[in-house]
């Protein structure tokens, strides 16, 4: 059973290397592309060369009222981001380290142990605005430029495969969940204003074991007047054998320097029978060494470079006969005038 878990956890993530190619350029942005605030994910890589940190303090209250029992729980959020190889491919680590206190009729049972711990690659397989005419504004509507529109709803899509690991005597997890189990993902966004951008992820976890997991996130941003400021909300659905439930979150994030984000959150659950109340506080920090590669002119875009070379367009022109000095030199030759 362990080598079967091993064999899908490298298969899986063997899988996104058999998809790099460097046909497609990530959109790489001068300041920083986090993942944070919320549990949504990106179709976007960070860039070449870029090393991110995402990390947060949380804590959780949950309450079940069979049997009359109740936690609280604080905890280490971090994620590791790399943009690796190419533009499209980033590796990513997730974890999630937490201290909980389990109360029931007065007995207290305190556990810790990572709630989360998996890597994986991360490829963006279609970028809808790689053509640089997607990027242009409409000089002629101010409607068209600023205005929600259906075609806007086309996303860029990316593709997630990585492993979990989990290590044995956690307490979160049953028995049989320990060790390595694979994970995979389709993540996409849309830009659908300047402003706003709608993100969607769809994955499948711990594959291969008897506690599949089905999630789908929605997430909604948008940025103020002030473009430093930015706001979200965020609908999550969890379908498992060993977990159900559904949260919505709200948060916001202020960009304090390029490379320098901050942000908060509250989140709450909708199952009957338990309640679950968090909150965090985050920060997102790169380490910026991207350099662009430089293109082949064969790669190159005519059009966007002021169009195709015309026949002939590299011949030495010939010097043209002025007239004026020609004819001044026969007069300077005649008789003077007075």
């Amino acid at each position: 059973m362990e080598k079967t878990k091993i064999t899908w956890a490298l298969g899986v993530s063997l899988f996104a290397f058999l998809l790099l190619t460097d046909s497609i350029i990530a959109q790489y942005t001068d300041v920083i592309n986090s993942n944070r605030p919320g549990a949504s994910v990106s179709a976007y890589a960070v860039g070449r060369n870029v090393l991110q940190f995402e990390t947060a303090l949380d804590y959780t209250n949950r309450k079940w009222d069979t049997p009359d029992s109740k936690s609280n729980e604080f905890g280490l959020d971090l994620a590791i981001r790399y943009g690796l190889l190419f533009e499209p491919l980033e590796i990513i680590y997730e974890g999630n380290y937490a201290k909980n206190t389990y109360t029931l009729n007065d007995n207290k049972v305190k556990g810790t142990d990572f709630t989360k711990n998996r890597i994986g690659f991360k490829y963006l397989v279609y970028d809808r605005y790689k053509n640089p005419e997607r990027n242009k504004p409409n000089l002629l509507s101010w409607r068209a430029n600023n205005v929600f529109q259906l075609r806007n709803l086309i996303p860029s899509v990316s593709v997630y495969a990585g492993a979990n690991y989990i290590f044995d005597d956690n307490p979160y997890f049953p028995t049989d969940l320990y060790g390595f189990s694979p994970r995979a993902g389709i993540n996409t966004q849309s830009r659908l204003t300047p402003r706003s951008v709608l993100i969607t992820n769809i994955s499948y976890d711990h594959i291969g074991t008897d506690f599949t997991q089905w999630e789908y996130i929605v997430s909604y941003t948008r940025a103020f007047r002030n473009p430093k400021w930015s706001a979200f909300m965020e609908y999550q659905g969890i379908n498992g054998e060993l977990f159900k439930d559904n949260f919505f979150r709200v948060g916001s994030a202020y960009l304090f320097k390029e490379d320098l984000q901050f942000d908060a959150q509250l989140s709450t659950n909708f199952k009957t029978g338990r309640q679950i109340y968090s909150g965090s506080i985050g920060v997102s920090y790169r380490l910026d060494n991207h350099v662009d590669r430089p293109m082949p002119i064969e790669d190159q875009d005519a059009e966007f470079d002021g169009g195709p070379i015309k026949k002939n367009s590299m011949k030495k022109k010939g010097k043209k006969k002025k007239k004026g000095k020609k004819n001044k030199k026969q007069k300077d030759n005649g008789a003077i005038d007075f």
